[in-house]
């Protein structure tokens, strides 16, 4: 609501940037952070055994840093990629356990974390309104490919740990404005992802994998992007 206040009190001024979105190329960066949790289906193991009573996923707070490349398509349309992005994540499991493992500093309330380093390529269509003199609202849909280098898939001996796959991928929707601005254009953007590929690499012998079966990741993210 602050945002498109403060663009149109600019009704009156000078326009600027004016051939800003004419050209073919245009490069930024982005930064910005994310709220992120897993989506997760229980084993049939979980109805099975009651050492483990609940377990949830738990949303928490991580960082992006990425570098915009924006293709001009047409007087609407834009296609638009970051060749470089990097996504900070700190995902957690919540369980509620029946018989805790006190040696193992168990606690009947017992959190799991999973560290996220993540390089993405996100590819996006871009449909953008007509310009207000100092302001345009966008909206952006596309899909994106991952690779995590915290990912424990491959990892033995992680009775601590849930093992993850290295790579996944999904799609991505949101909505921003461009703010045009005498030497730059400021973008405020949100946007929602859906990971589609099971993550999960399910251990039988780890107690706190067995009990689930699919995982998916779900990720909101708020940017400023600078052109």
């Amino acid at each position: 609501m602050i945002i498109p206040s403060i663009a149109f009190t600019q009704i009156e001024r000078e326009q600027y940037q004016q051939d800003h979105d004419d050209k073919k190329f245009h490069f930024g960066i982005s930064l910005g952070t994310n709220r992120a949790h897993y989506h997760f289906t229980n084993n049939p193991r979980f109805l099975q055994y009651d050492s483990v009573l609940v377990v949830e996923s738990i949303q928490s707070t991580g960082i992006n840093l990425s570098w915009l490349v924006n293709m001009r398509l047409g007087e609407h349309f834009d296609l638009r990629t970051y060749p470089l992005s990097l996504v900070f994540t700190e995902k957690a499991f919540q369980y509620r356990l029946k018989y805790p493992d006190r040696v193992l500093s168990e606690d009947s309330l017992t959190t799991r974390k999973v560290q996220g380093v993540t390089l993405a390529f996100p590819f996006q269509l871009k449909f953008s309104s007509d310009r207000i003199n100092n302001l345009k609202v966008y909206m952006i849909a596309g899909g994106k490919i991952e690779k995590d280098f915290a990912a424990t898939a491959g990892e033995k001996n992680a009775e601590q740990l849930i093992k993850l796959s290295k790579f996944d991928y999904g799609i991505e929707a949101g909505m921003g404005f461009h703010i045009y601005f005498p030497v730059f254009v400021m973008s405020p953007e949100i946007k929602l992802g859906w990971g589609f590929k099971n993550v999960h690499s399910r251990d039988e012998n780890l107690k706190f994998s067995n009990v689930i079966d699919q995982i998916k990741s779900r990720t909101i993210t708020f940017s400023i992007i600078i052109e």
